[in-house]
């Protein structure tokens, strides 16, 4: 029970002290499960879904890095926009599914 509590704790402090990069992590966490469930069950939308996240929180730490830069901004704008083009360019690859 104390392993729980030391994760909830863990889980509150870090949501307290920089929300934008907590908001950040739950969909890249949300983005990760739903591809692994994409992996088992080949659905298109878990696939649409999930690269969404990826658009939605890369974005969002380009815009973070622009407000407030960190101390590895270079490293941390180079992987936001390499998450931005491999997921804009899988999401026109997933165009294909639709049925229109």
């Amino acid at each position: 029970m104390a392993i729980w509590r030391f994760w909830l704790n863990t889980l509150i402090l870090s949501s307290q002290y920089n929300p934008p990069r907590f908001v950040e992590l739950i969909m890249l966490w949300i983005a990760l499960i739903l591809l692994t469930v994409w992996s088992l069950v080949p659905f298109w939308p878990y696939l649409v879904l999930s690269l969404s996240f990826v658009i939605g929180s890369s974005i969002s730490i380009l815009i973070r890095e622009a407000i407030a830069p960190s101390p590895y901004i270079r490293a941390t704008q180079v992987t936001a926009v390499l998450m931005l083009i491999i997921s804009i360019y899988g999401l026109a690859d997933v165009i294909q599914y639709f049925n229109w």
